[in-house]
């Protein structure tokens, strides 16, 4: 006996046995290290794409700033002029100043050296009033002594050489109406306030005289196609007001005019038929004791900005009453410290303006954010004039001394804020406050809107829709094939359904929008009568299979069942469906889209959330069924035997025994078929309508932050708003799956931890 320890021994410790060892250990140790370096490898991409994700995210919400670039003096004789208002061009490279002599002088806005000027024909008299470029309106209109306007256009070209090089913005002015002034007041008294405004009929021009009068004047020009000549024609518009006004702005295709008393009343006029003028509205737009102090459009001329002498800035636009009326309505107000406004300008790109108030304060804003991106003191005291560039990326001011200070903004997202991001936003033309995504305008006036509320809520209905299919039939199939099905059977079901996981989804799609969406329109009361005559058909074939002889029943092997109700399920399906039409007729008038919709009021889209439900359902269950599978099947066999010789029932066994054993399984499989519902991008994209609404009813479809993401991403315009709140929607889902992922591993070790002593 000692020999064989010994030889066994020496068998053991022998050189080639001590080298497997050694070969072995180093296996061990290169495994080791190696499952430590893919874990720590796919904690640390996580990570790395969480904080691209941010870093995209993160300009968003960067504060704006503004620094001074610059100040200069007009060279003479342009010095010694007062200026009445001036502009820039998008470039940033040149002023135009408009002098009180009726000069155009082109400066340059970095050093103030005067590269151009342009005389324009005042007509023997002086400039009384004037109209600056405004937002949307590029017209600059000058009211003068004698009762009449002239006009004038300019422009900016940047010039290059033949070889494509810059040379430099050339600017030119024009003087409209064809160099000619407009007789505006047949009395000639003085214009002290100007406006106009062009439509399909003619530019309607309107002002107020000394005593605050208006008068109106409707500027038709007709084009002879054949000769190119061009008629002229005024005809004078005989404005009812009685009221003497102070300020006077005409809203586009002069459908409105809104005119200001010095009490603070502004009356809303409708201008649309001009030989019948009537007052729509009167309102008080400032508390008592308050004055107005500016009265401007916004870009679009949708939306008046009104400044008043306590610093605050009220936005009003037209909405349409519960009696379809359009009425003026006070939307938001910002406030800008507690001194008057004394300049009042919109942006030229967007929903933004800025303010200066008499102490010299400056505040950037963003009406559709109710963003205050800027607010600090700029200058001593009010300064004369101010203009922002097109682009809002450079202010210009000339100070109480007549200096012209340049500033540069860096202002690129204001836009974004946690209200229009995920609030609810009343936009213009709205009859209230909404959740609305639309990344695209209509024109360059309006703005995209990029509410992400209902995407996010999208992307939950159609992932609660796919959940409350896909689970059932998933978990229940699991529980089938695990404990009740013949292993026979079992070998050739389950890899079958777990091939289904490898079709794409694209092709569940496209098979959904194409064929699945007309079908189910088509067959809707089939659909909803399957629900119900399937498993009542299968009860009932149960119940009757329970009646037969047993010798009958035995001659079906035990777990093979599942082969007898394939075909039974095919029948009742095909049943369901040829009664669709005859309960449709019987039932709904032979209408059943069109009897959810008049008589429910149930809006109902061919490409909808049951669409959805099905497609993403049937991608969804391959994944919850094969972990789901594997727990329950996992189970020792030791605890159903047992269970079953202390007298439960196979049943009893199933629920009280294996499926709390299996929870933990089961509750992963859900979690990560959830996460795969939550991601999915072409079956929602092509089986919905896609479109982003905020609606939880079955019969209409919706918008995904997925499907969102890859519908946009390759339109978006790179470092653009749109560009990265789209990474902030994919950083939403980053977040969202984080969580989820973390919570169910918790609840799963709970679950394990609770269970494992059985």
């Amino acid at each position: 006996m000692q020999d064989i320890s010994s030889l066994l021994e020496q068998e053991l410790n022998s050189p080639r046995i001590r080298t497997r060892r050694k070969i072995r250990a180093l296996k061990d140790i290169f495994a080791r290290r190696a499952i430590a370096v893919g874990g720590w490898s796919v904690i640390v991409a996580i990570t790395l794409i969480f904080f691209y994700l941010l870093y995209e995210v993160m300009p968003l919400f960067k504060s704006a700033t503004i620094q001074q670039d610059s100040s200069f003096e007009l060279q003479e004789p342009a010095r010694s002029s007062k200026i009445l208002t001036m502009f820039t061009e998008e470039q940033n490279e040149i002023a135009a100043l408009l002098t009180e002599s009726g000069q155009l002088l082109f400066v340059d806005a970095q050093n103030g050296e005067t590269l151009s000027q342009k005389q324009l024909g005042l007509d023997d008299a002086q400039i009384s009033s004037f109209k600056a470029k405004t937002p949307g309106d590029d017209t600059l209109l000058l009211g003068l002594s004698n009762g009449k306007v002239i006009a004038a256009s300019t422009t900016f070209k940047v010039k290059f050489d033949e070889q494509g090089n810059r040379l430099g913005v050339e600017p030119s002015a024009i003087q409209l109406f064809n160099g000619k002034a407009i007789e505006l007041d047949p009395q000639q008294r003085a214009l002290n306030y100007v406006t106009e405004q062009q439509s399909p009929n003619g530019k309607l021009l309107a002002g107020l005289v000394a005593d605050g009068q208006v008068v109106m004047t409707l500027l038709r020009q007709r084009t002879n196609f054949i000769t190119g000549e061009v008629q002229e024609s005024i005809e004078p518009i005989n404005f009812p007001a009685t009221t003497l006004y102070e300020r006077l702005l005409i809203a586009p295709d002069h459908h409105y005019t809104f005119a200001l008393h010095s009490s603070g009343r502004l009356d809303v006029y409708n201008t649309r038929n001009l030989q019948n003028i009537e007052l729509l509205q009167t309102l008080v737009v400032v508390k008592p004791g308050q004055k107005v102090t500016q009265m401007v459009f916004q870009l679009a001329q949708q939306s008046l900005l009104i400044g008043d002498s306590q610093g605050r800035i009220t936005q009003f636009f037209m909405v349409r009453d519960e009696d379809a009326q359009q009425k003026l309505t006070q939307i938001r107000s910002l406030k800008l410290g507690d001194a008057p406004i004394t300049i009042l300008e919109g942006e030229q790109r967007r929903k933004g303006f800025f303010a200066i108030d008499t102490t010299g304060r400056l505040g950037i804003f963003n009406t559709t954010a109710e963003k205050t991106a800027i607010d600090q003191p700029l200058l001593a005291a009010a300064p004369l004039l101010a203009a922002i560039s097109p682009r809002a990326s450079m202010l210009l001011v000339q100070d109480a001394q007549g200096v012209f200070q340049r500033y540069v903004i860096d202002n690129p997202h204001p836009e974004s804020s946690l209200k229009s991001l995920w609030g609810k936003v009343w936009y213009e033309g709205y009859s209230e406050p909404q959740h609305t995504w639309q990344s695209s305008s209509a024109s360059n006036e309006f703005e995209p809107k990029f509410s992400l509320t209902p995407l996010a809520f999208g992307t939950l209905k159609a992932a609660f829709y796919a959940m409350l299919i896909s689970v059932p039939l998933a978990i229940c199939g699991a529980m089938y094939t695990a404990y009740f099905m013949a292993p026979a059977v079992r070998r050739k079901i389950k890899p079958v359904i777990e091939l289904m996981e490898a079709l794409p989804t694209v092709i569940l799609g496209f098979f959904a929008g194409l064929f699945l969406a007309p079908f189910m329109e088509s067959h809707l009361p089939g659909v909803f009568a399957i629900l119900l005559i399937l498993p009542l058909g299968i009860i009932t074939f149960a119940f009757a299979w329970a009646q037969l002889p047993t010798r009958i029943r035995d001659l079906v092997p035990e777990g093979w069942h599942v082969v007898i109700l394939i075909p039974l399920v095919i029948a009742l399906s095909m049943l369901s469906f040829g009664l669709s039409q005859p309960m449709e007729v019987l039932f709904f008038q032979g209408d059943m889209r069109n009897w959810l919709s008049n008589d429910l009021g149930i809006s109902f889209d061919q490409r909808n959330a049951m669409v959805v439900g099905f497609a993403m359902g049937f991608a969804v269950i391959p994944t919850i069924y094969s972990i789901a599978e594997d727990a329950l099947f996992g189970v020792p066999k030791s605890l159903s035997h047992g269970s079953l010789a202390l007298g439960a029932t196979p049943w009893q066994t199933v629920v009280k025994v294996v499926l709390p054993t299996a929870s933990p399984g089961i509750f992963s499989a859900v979690m990560i078929g959830m996460g795969r519902a939550v991601g999915e991008t072409m079956i929602v994209l092509m089986a919905t309508g896609n479109t982003p609404i905020m609606n939880a009813n079955i019969f209409e479809g919706m918008r995904t932050l997925a499907a969102n993401i890859a519908v946009e991403m390759g339109e978006s315009a790179l470092g653009s708003s749109h560009y990265r709140i789209l990474f902030l929607a994919a950083l939403v889902l980053f977040l969202f799956t984080f969580v989820v992922n973390t919570l169910a591993d918790l609840v799963r070790q709970r679950l394990r931890k609770k269970y494992s002593t059985l």
